[in-house]
């Protein structure tokens, strides 16, 4: 099993509406790299779900649901469907991980505007145990 982190702006799909959905598709991504991230995944890899924008902070785990297929919207581009598993609660803000050294190598720090990225092992338990 694989670990990632995928952004949303609250505004565009919240994890609130993860939630309520049930399962989504994870499309409309159009960044090379990010494309290569969703294209590694597989069914049962692990996700944080981020809200960008205001916010900027972890606020769910999901489950990829699916092998990445075409983007529905432009079959050039790649998509997965997710799937929500448990609110991360309280939130860990971008701030908090920021002032973590143990997380200054991942690549959501050093690559922010990248909207899907990986996420070691390592990373994901210092991650969560930021929001105990």
């Amino acid at each position: 099993m694989a670990y990632w982190l995928m952004k949303s702006e609250p505004e565009s799909y919240s994890w609130e509406d993860l939630q309520r959905d049930g399962e989504t598709e994870w499309d409309g991504v159009r960044n090379f790299a990010a494309r290569l991230h969703l294209r590694a995944m597989k069914p049962g890899d692990k996700g944080l779900f981020y809200h960008s924008g205001d916010v900027k902070a972890v606020v769910g785990i999901m489950e990829v649901a699916s092998d990445p297929h075409p983007d529905p919207r432009d079959g050039d581009w790649t998509a997965v469907r997710v799937k929500p598993v448990k609110p991360v609660d309280p939130p860990v803000t971008l701030k908090a991980m920021k002032a973590e050294a143990k997380l200054a190598d991942m690549v959501m720090i050093r690559q922010s505007r990248l909207s899907v990225s990986p996420v070691t092992d390592a990373q994901w338990k210092v991650v969560l145990a930021l929001s105990r």
